[in-house]
């Protein structure tokens, strides 16, 4: 047979504050209802996503609810899900639940870009590209294969203090003849890894030290999307100030 449909049905606590989270980015509400049981369904263009609620027994950090989902392009989509977070938020989310993280190449799934959203109901909704890309497995220095180690750890299996005590290590470990731009982008993630842990002095120092590493204008236009991910940072760590 052929055009089969598939939808995933994903666990929240409560479906009216799942639905108010994934209509400020871009969703329509198709279907809701509380009796017999709470059920709520959302779709933006082709992503469907159906939802049932568990008022009384589920905590969203236990959650090992989870799916995939294949699109044009994880970096559009990305951004127009981060647009809508500052509008409704004030900010990119990046620590707590709900959150997200930015389209990056992991290596357990052939280096393709994805990202990963982690919603109110602790479900992590995974996005990746439709079109397989070029799996990027090129020569790295150190500092960038310890990098793709720690993306699969935070981005992939959610463990951040995993993927930070990765990067330290490896930070500290840096070679002089590094590439700037493996610098930046190392330096960058763990700086959003502590945010994600909430740790603000940790993340203030590192970008501190971003700042102090040289880039030519070809690095500016390859790290273009880790520099914005280091303006949002930025942004919320000045928010957080005492």
């Amino acid at each position: 047979m052929a055009h089969e449909r598939m939808i995933p049905m994903l666990p929240c606590r409560d479906i009216d504050e799942l639905a108010e989270f994934y209509q400020a980015l871009g969703f329509t509400r198709t279907f809701r209802q509380t009796r017999p049981n709470p059920y709520v369904s959302l779709r933006r263009e082709d992503i469907e996503l159906h939802f049932f609620g568990m008022p009384d027994a589920f905590d969203p950090a236990e959650s090992y609810g989870t799916c995939g989902v294949f699109v044009p392009s994880t970096f559009e989509l990305h951004a127009a899900f981060a647009a809508g977070m500052r509008e409704k938020y004030g900010k990119l989310l990046v620590s707590g639940i709900p959150r997200m993280t930015r389209p990056r190449k992991r290596k357990n799934v052939s280096y393709q870009p994805g990202f990963t959203l982690i919603d109110p109901g602790g479900n992590y909704v995974r996005f990746f590209p439709l079109k397989e890309l070029p799996d990027g497995a090129e020569d790295k220095s150190k500092l960038a294969v310890a990098m793709d180690n720690a993306v699969v750890m935070g981005d992939s299996h959610g463990d951040p203090a995993q993927a930070a005590k990765i990067l330290d290590g490896a930070l500290r470990r840096t070679a002089p003849d590094t590439p700037a731009a493996d610098l930046v982008e190392a330096l960058a993630y763990r700086a959003e890894l502590a945010v994600t842990q909430e740790d603000h002095e940790r993340a203030r120092e590192l970008l501190e030290q971003l700042r102090r590493v040289t880039l030519d204008d070809a690095d500016r236009l390859r790290l273009a999307d880790a520099l914005t991910n280091v303006a949002d940072l930025e942004a919320i760590l000045a928010q957080a100030r005492p």
